[in-house]
C-alpha cells in the first residue's frame, strides 16, 4: 500500500502528477451531520485498499451548515472508473448506514487549468476557501474567463487572497475557482471592495460565461435552500495517500 498521512492541510492544489480533480457535494440534513459526513468518508477511506492511482482527499465544511465539500485528487480518470466500478458501493454502504439522509448531486470531473499564487503563499496558510463557479460553452470559455481573471488578479492584488486555482471541467461545461484565503475577514473584505464589481462587469462581457450554482441540484431538490451564490468553507481533514513528487 502506498505511504499516506491524514492531516488537517489545505491540498497541494497544483501537484503535477494529478491528472483529474474530482469535486463531489454531499448534502447533510442539518449543520449537526457534517463533521460526522466528513469524518465518515474519511474513515471510509483509510479502511479501503487504496489504489496508488488515488492521490489525496479533502473534505471541506460549508459555512452555512448544509454540505461538506469532497476534493480528491487522482493520477487519471481511468484508475477512479474502475475504483468506482470495482469498490464504491461497498465503501460508501457504511456511510450511508450510519448517516441516513446524505444527498450526493454527483461529481464533477476537472483539471486544474492555471493558478495565481501570491508570495505570500510561501509564508502563510490558508484558512478560508470560497468557489465561484461558472456555466460555460466550451473550452474556449473555459480559457477566456479563467485567463481575464487572472490577469485582473495579478494586476490588482487582493489582501489576504494567498490563491486563486481555476478548474475546468472536462466537458466544458463548467469553470470552478478554488480560491484559498488567509482568513474569511479578508473574504468578506474583498467581497465588499471594488475589485469584484470590475470583475463582475469583465465576466458578463465575456460570451459563453454565466455565474451558475456551485453546488448542483439532486433529484431531492434544488442544492443547498438558502445558499449563498459564492459557497464559502473551513477546512476539516485530509488524507494524502501518494505524497505529492518529491516529498516521497
Amino acid at each position: 500500500m502506498p505511504p499516506h498521512a491524514a492531516a488537517p492541510a489545505f491540498p497541494d492544489v497544483r501537484r503535477p502528477d494529478a491528472g483529474t480533480v474530482l469535486i463531489s457535494p454531499w448534502l447533510v440534513p442539518s449543520d449537526r451531520f457534517q463533521r460526522a459526513a466528513a469524518d465518515a468518508v474519511l474513515t471510509a477511506w483509510e479502511g479501503e485498499p487504496r489504489p496508488a492511482a488515488m492521490l489525496a482527499l479533502t473534505t471541506f465544511l460549508s459555512t452555512d451548515g448544509g454540505h461538506v465539500l469532497n476534493y480528491a485528487q487522482w493520477t487519471d480518470d481511468a484508475a477512479h472508473r474502475e475504483w468506482v466500478r470495482t469498490r464504491r458501493p461497498a465503501a460508501l454502504a457504511p456511510v450511508d448506514a450510519a448517516l441516513p439522509g446524505i444527498r450526493r448531486p454527483g461529481v464533477i470531473r476537472y483539471r486544474r487549468y492555471r493558478s495565481h499564487v501570491a508570495e505570500e503563499r510561501a509564508t502563510r496558510t490558508p484558512t478560508f476557501l470560497v468557489t465561484p463557479t461558472f456555466a460555460t460553452t466550451g473550452p474556449d470559455a473555459q480559457r477566456a474567463l479563467a485567463d481575464t481573471v487572472l490577469r485582473m488578479v495579478a494586476e490588482e492584488p487582493a489582501p489576504g487572497l494567498l490563491g486563486a486555482h481555476f478548474h475546468v471541467s472536462q466537458d466544458g461545461r463548467r469553470v470552478l475557482n478554488f480560491r484559498e484565503w488567509s482568513s474569511g475577514s479578508a473574504w468578506r473584505a474583498f467581497a465588499g471592495g471594488a475589485l469584484p464589481v470590475r470583475l463582475r462587469a469583465a465576466i458578463e462581457a465575456l460570451p459563453g460565461v454565466a455565474p451558475t450554482p456551485a453546488v448542483p441540484a439532486d433529484d431531492a431538490g434544488a442544492g443547498t435552500p438558502g445558499a449563498p451564490a459564492v459557497p464559502a468553507y473551513v477546512l476539516h481533514r485530509s488524507l494524502v495517500n501518494v505524497p505529492p513528487p518529491g516529498l516521497g
